[in-house]
């Protein structure tokens, strides 16, 4: 299979990460710097920065994270208030997608490669929904221009669902995911956010994990997201 691949099953980084791995030269297959694309199986002497790669975990980690602001979605140990760091967890995890460093809110970090490149594959068919407040009052434009779509990175937005929640506060249910997005759609029609919360992905609920808290996906959580990613879990 693919190093990469090879990489991310045995829940080391995902996909992604294994690529920048191999590019910068610090892996190597049975004594010999690996390319992009090398192929490697099962009892190849597999290393990264000279160390042994070790074998697939009998059993992967799936956890949900309340992330607070000002931890970032990384796995990059370098940068102060990383979320595995914060995190802590004994297996060697690594975050599902991003949420922002100014934001909060549900966040999913596994040791399973594979499960990450499922999910950001799907972009533009999995939810996301999320609570914003802004800086002034909403108005019926407002929320028609968000909801219908809006030009951000020479691009218009997918429509999506948004629903008034207060004079200030709105509901907004997401199915893909650009740079910064809600803050840049609100920004692009005069609106600054004031707090941003995600509260699902799919089928997993924030509910009422506390600030910082995480906690393991349930049994029944699992085999429904994984029924929606066609991906056993």
């Amino acid at each position: 299979m693919r190093i990469n691949k090879f990489i991310s099953e045995t829940g080391y980084c995902s996909r992604r990460e294994a690529d920048k791995l191999v590019e910068s030269g610090q892996v190597t297959i049975n004594g010999m710097t690996a390319l992009l694309g090398s192929q490697a199986e099962p009892g190849d002497d597999v290393r990264i920065n000279g160390a042994p790669l070790q074998e697939k975990p009998s059993k992967h980690v799936y956890i949900a994270l309340n992330k607070p602001v000002g931890i970032t979605s990384t796995s990059e140990h370098h940068i102060k208030g990383n979320i595995v760091d914060f995190v802590g967890h004994e297996e060697r995890i690594f975050p599902i997608g991003r949420l922002d460093k100014d934001s909060e809110g549900l966040i999913l970090l596994t040791s399973d490669g594979d499960i990450v490149n499922k999910i950001l594959r799907s972009e533009g068919k999995h939810e996301k929904e999320y609570i914003v407040t802004v800086n002034r009052p909403i108005t019926p434009s407002f929320l028609k221009a968000m909801g219908e779509g809006v030009r951000i990175l020479g691009a218009m937005t997918l429509p999506c669902r948004i629903t008034r929640i207060s004079d200030r506060t709105f509901r907004i249910i997401l199915v893909e995911g650009k740079n910064r997005q809600i803050r840049r759609m609100c920004s692009a029609l005069g609106y600054d956010v004031q707090n941003l919360q995600r509260i699902r992905i799919m089928n997993i609920q924030l509910g009422s994990l506390k600030v910082g808290a995480w906690r393991e996906l349930t049994e029944p959580e699992k085999r429904e997201l994984g029924s929606m990613l066609n991906y056993k879990l």
